[in-house]
């Protein structure tokens, strides 16, 4: 009898502590992070130092595996629909909370089908202009823009993309009446300004901020609560008059959705350790990106806001990719 009742706890206390289990367990094999955008960029190159320190850390290879394309969709569908048992990850950034407002028909719910465990890094984009352009700060480049409506043109990595949608919310904030030259990618929009093709753009600060700082751009707003330490003299874009004007290039660990909790802490331990590292630190300061680290809460009531704010800021645009 007393045997019987022995089992009867042991089996009680087994069910009450799925979590505990599942974490004795994880990882025994192979884990995949998933990277929606080619090799070589910057979500991917960061996504391959975080799962450098993740392989050290948790004693089985955790490998990126790029699936780019449709706006880094594919990939995160593929996880969203993954078995929710650690070994399938996501390292997503910024697109993922633009894409519920560009995509009318999205297989999956980034918000819904996908848990935040920790953002790795962010940087700001950077209102930059060409030194020809006759303007040395946003308020002049509003003016201007007011003065000569629809005879401006800006930049952008392509329609629905967040260096769209931070013109979009220059213009909404603003009033003023612009061209839109979408280009396929960072690079592309780098090279147009710099040429002079298009004579401004929000780019973020790790490409632009060599450029500002060599005087071949000039760096009017950043489009962050506070100023980049690269560009230190380039004010921010509420300081520059434009209040509530946020656009930050993130990016972090994703798992699907109803993922045991256990494994949730243990990767997120371990992710921040990875991004507040000294060598990882030193990586991102020198890029112009700042190491995050922080709790699932904290990532995820950032990343519903802001998916809520993109999304009106789309709909008020007419912006849609479909």
């Amino acid at each position: 009898m007393k045997r019987l009742i022995l089992s009867v706890a042991l089996i009680a206390i087994g069910a009450a502590l799925p979590g505990a289990v599942w974490a004795q367990k994880y990882p025994v094999k192979s884990v995949r992070l998933l990277v929606g955008f080619p090799p070589g960029g910057g979500t991917d190159l960061i996504a391959r130092l975080v799962a450098q320190k993740l392989t050290a850390a948790l004693g089985q290879p955790v490998v990126v595996e790029n699936r780019p394309g449709a706006s880094a969709n594919i990939a995160a569908e593929i996880a969203a629909k993954a078995a929710p048992d650690g070994y399938t990850l996501l390292f997503g950034n910024s697109s993922l909370s633009i894409s519920p407002a560009v995509f009318s028909k999205l297989n999956y719910d980034p918000v819904k089908d996908l848990v935040p465990i920790s953002m790795a890094s962010s940087y700001p984009f950077v209102l930059v202009a060409h030194p020809s352009l006759p303007v040395r700060n946003v308020r002049e480049l509003v003016a201007l823009a007011k003065a000569r409506p629809g005879e401006l043109d800006y930049a952008s990595a392509g329609a629905g993309t967040m260096s769209h949608l931070a013109m979009e919310l220059l213009r909404l904030r603003t009033g003023i009446k612009v061209g839109h030259l979408p280009y396929k990618g960072a690079a592309p929009v780098l090279v147009a300004v710099l040429a002079g093709e298009a004579p401004a753009a929000f780019i973020v600060v790790p490409v632009a901020g060599p450029q500002v700082k060599a005087g071949k751009l000039r760096g009017l707003g950043v489009a962050s609560p506070t100023r980049s330490a690269v560009i230190p003299d380039t004010p921010t874009m509420t300081e520059a008059g434009i209040q509530g004007h946020e656009a930050v290039q993130w990016n972090g660990l994703f798992a699907p959705a109803r993922t045991p909790q256990a494994i949730l802490d243990l990767l997120h331990a371990e992710m921040a350790k990875a991004v507040t590292s000294p060598e990882l630190r030193q990586r991102f300061d020198a890029e112009g990106a700042v190491a995050v680290g922080n709790s699932p809460a904290e990532f995820g009531a950032y990343f519903r806001a802001e998916a809520e704010k993109w999304a009106d800021v789309a709909k008020r645009s007419g912006t849609r990719l479909d």
